[in-house]
């Protein structure tokens, strides 16, 4: 089989996963499978990354959003999570479905009339860059964008334990 057929393939594959994932995410009215939607993209973006042949960032799209970030927002969900019978079911009128799919549907449909009526200059093949080289640039260049976001992760994660503590407290 031609590679570029199989890579097409594996990008109608990848870009499914990320759409059911993402719809799955969307439509759940239960945050914990919600959030299985999430790591179902999560996932699908990993796959679109090896297929652009990147196995470094697909290997840190797992370990760090996967592995982390949706970690940390499980046990937030779970930390602030209301006591079971105190849940309303909300229902959706067929309005509100109606207008959120349109207002999902329409950047979707403004972006891609602009992909294809204003064409993009290509630029060719990016130059390679060496794994070691890229981690130097990481750590010395944008190591404050690092820090910055192990405190946001944390100050989020102390967040979810305050509002778990004060739920209990008041009980």
């Amino acid at each position: 089989m031609d590679t570029l057929i199989f890579a097409k393939m594996l990008f109608a594959l990848y870009a499914v996963v990320i759409l059911l994932g993402g719809f799955m995410a969307v439509l759940a009215r239960d945050l914990v499978r919600a959030m299985v939607g999430l790591v179902l993209t999560m996932f699908g973006v990993a796959g679109l990354y090896l297929v652009m042949n990147a196995p470094f960032i697909a290997l840190m799209q797992l370990l760090i959003y996967i592995g982390a970030v949706v970690v940390l927002i499980f046990f937030a969900i779970m930390l602030t999570r209301a006591p079971a019978g105190a849940e309303e079911r909300q229902s959706r009128s067929a309005r509100q479905t109606v207008l959120a799919l349109l207002g999902g549907i329409a950047p979707a449909v403004m972006l891609a009339l602009i992909c294809i009526k204003v064409p993009q200059v290509s630029i060719g093949s990016p130059a390679e860059v060496g794994i070691q080289q890229l981690g130097r640039g990481l750590m010395q260049d944008y190591i404050l964008a690092f820090e910055l976001i192990s405190v946001v992760l944390l100050v989020a994660m102390a967040g979810a334990v305050v509002l778990a503590w004060e739920r209990r407290k008041a009980r």
